[in-house]
């Protein structure tokens, strides 16, 4: 009887851990790097099935006519698309409404003023403005990460006004600029730090901060024995670690999905999905600088965090889950309106008083201007490329 009762009391606590673990068996492995490195990649049947129905790229608008007139000579304020036609741009304005508007308010009405559609007095027409300009520098500039995927609007809003993942900064946090270009101390006043987020579980330590706002060094392990070769705290580390997980968490995937495991640091012993990752955190950076944080003013309270910041993005709020969003499948590839401002003509002097035009000449200005991506590879910081300068558009034209 007593075997009976142990025995019963030890498969009542194995199911209790299974369950608390939410991973029973089966789990496919699948291998990802050479063998005997332990670069693997644990796969539940059941939650990838979950996830996968989650990252849908959703019905897309059926394709325009490139021909006719520009939408900038018809309609009036259109300062982003305007090399777009009427009906490539109407195409666009329609799917915003699918990928952006509430359920509630399927319509143009959500960003527009009914009486005149020119009108920018509602707040999201102005974000709305500044979000079509920051998704096509992410198609036209962050090929090192996004390749030729690409983004929409859906990849982060997935049908709603407020994408489901991002972040704000704690409270507790002591604002973001605590972090730009510091370096943590174990004992600080900075400690114990907490985010405030949507649609993500809370983690010790602020991973976005120092990282993905700042550019705090990632890096944390020295190249020689200590006490010379280890430069960071104890609790920069927890900030690295913090971010690592985040990574880990938001696109589903282990620790080897990018490093090997014998040699964390080598970025000759990683996977190139080590570069893609690379890319991305200075990616998250930028749009947050460049786009996120200029629109604070712009959002009416309600909108901003505790500390009255913006809404920020992270890995999450692209990847929900998903090694790559919607599992590698591309809606970029039929909105060629968002990979960039298309080349408009260029009109060509004919009049012999204004000078003869070479057929060279002709050719170089009716060209579209070169955008680089990024340089060769560097050995600078740690990183496995440096991002070169690249040709903004600005206010798109």
């Amino acid at each position: 009887m007593r075997n009976i009762i142990r025995n019963g009391a030890a498969l009542i606590a194995a199911i209790g851990l299974l369950t608390a673990c939410g991973e029973r068996p089966p789990i496919k492995t699948e291998q990802l790097g050479y063998r005997g490195t332990g670069m693997e990649q644990n796969v539940n049947p059941r939650i990838m099935a979950e996830l996968v129905a989650a990252n849908q790229a959703g019905p897309v608008q059926p394709a325009a006519d490139g021909s006719g007139p520009l939408a900038s000579e018809v309609y009036q304020n259109v300062q982003v698309l305007k090399d777009l036609s009427v009906g490539e741009f109407t195409r666009v304005m329609l799917s915003m409404v699918d990928w952006v508007a509430p359920a509630d308010e399927k319509n143009c009405t959500y960003c527009h003023n009914n009486e005149n559609y020119a009108d920018e007095s509602k707040y999201q027409y102005q974000v709305a403005r500044r979000m079509l300009q920051m998704t096509r520098d992410i198609n036209s500039n962050w090929k090192s990460h996004v390749a030729a995927t690409g983004v929409t609007c859906h990849t982060c809003h997935r049908g709603q006004p407020v994408p489901p993942y991002v972040w704000y900064v704690d409270p507790g946090s002591g604002r973001e600029n605590a972090f730009v270009g510091t370096r943590a101390g174990q004992n600080s006043a900075v400690t114990g730090l907490g985010i405030t987020t949507i649609g993500h579980s809370s983690l010790p330590y602020d991973p976005y901060s120092p990282f993905l706002l700042g550019d705090m060094p990632i890096r944390v392990n020295g190249p020689t024995a200590l006490p010379t070769g280890n430069r960071s705290s104890i609790q920069q580390a927890e900030w690295t670690y913090s971010l690592m997980v985040h990574m880990s968490d938001s696109l589903g995937v282990n620790c080897t999905y990018c490093h090997n495991s014998r040699a964390w640091a080598s970025w000759e012993e990683s996977r190139p999905q080590r570069s893609t990752a690379w890319y991305g955190i200075r990616m998250a950076r930028a749009l947050n600088n460049e786009y996120m944080v200029p629109l604070t003013d712009t959002f009416p309270q309600h909108r901003l965090g505790p500390t009255g910041d913006v809404a920020k993005v992270n890995c999450q709020t692209c990847h929900q889950g998903a090694n790559k969003p919607y599992y590698g499948a591309s809606m970029a590839k039929d909105y060629p309106e968002l990979q960039g401002a298309k080349a408009l003509p260029v009109a060509v002097p004919t009049d012999a008083a204004a000078g003869a035009v070479t057929d060279a000449a002709a050719a170089t200005a009716s060209a579209p201007t070169a955008t680089p991506d990024a340089a060769a590879p560097a050995a600078a910081a740690g990183a496995p490329m440096a991002r070169a300068a690249s040709v903004r558009p600005g206010a798109a034209g």
